[in-house]
């Protein structure tokens, strides 16, 4: 059994978009995409992993990767969202602390001071507009989140934080299994070095995993 049958049908096909999206190739943007409409995957999934994607490639990417979902699917844009109203940031910061403790489990303490010692501004940033505006969002689950940010950190051959996502994954609640078939879906996209990388790290936390770690 290919290792991409551990997903079901419409992650699977959300997360080729997830790749595709960081890849940034309109033509693969649209294939996918037309994808999505045929295993009817919700259109609220898409929308979340295009907002989260803002965090992962950058605004350039994600814009593209809108304009090409909105031609594909017809989705109209929301008329309002109760996140743009700044007035809830303390609501965003405390609902970021407790969404990145879980996706980063003991080891959330050492990446606060982490990222902190690069700059308080990135920390603050991370917290409230990352984890809290953005990714403790409802709609689409953590684990699906996860294994979206596994394929995108893996794309953009960023080694550091795919190695702490897998963990998160795996915190959010993934199975080896749908991990390694997310593993699958990159895999054609990368050289031969990066996925030995990409394999590597992955061997390193399954092997030493236990939960919250």
């Amino acid at each position: 059994m290919a290792k991409q049958d551990s997903l079901d049908p419409q992650t699977r096909d959300l997360v080729r978009f997830a790749a595709a999206i960081a890849q940034g190739y309109e033509p693969e943007l649209r294939e996918r995409a037309g994808l999505l409409m045929s295993s009817q995957v919700p259109s609220i999934w898409v929308e979340e992993l295009l907002l989260q994607s803002v965090l992962m490639v950058g605004y350039p990417r994600a814009l593209i990767a809108f304009t090409v979902w909105r031609k594909a699917s017809g989705v109209k844009p929301p008329g309002a969202d109760p996140d743009t109203d700044y007035r809830q940031a303390p609501e965003w910061t405390r609902r970021g602390e407790e969404l990145c403790g879980v996706v980063y489990g003991d080891n959330y303490r050492k990446l606060r001071e982490s990222v902190r010692e690069l700059h308080p501004a990135v920390d603050a940033w991370m917290i409230t507009e990352g984890y809290g505006r953005t990714l403790a969002r409802p709609g689409l689950d953590l684990k699906l989140r996860e294994l979206c940010t596994v394929a995108q950190t893996a794309v953009l051959e960023a080694p550091r934080q795919l190695h702490s996502h897998l963990r998160g994954a795996l915190n959010g609640g993934a199975t080896f299994g749908q991990i390694e078939g997310v593993l699958s879906i990159v895999n054609p996209l990368l050289s031969f070095d990066q996925w030995k990388t990409v394999k590597q790290l992955w061997r390193t936390v399954r092997d030493g995993w236990s939960p919250g770690n």
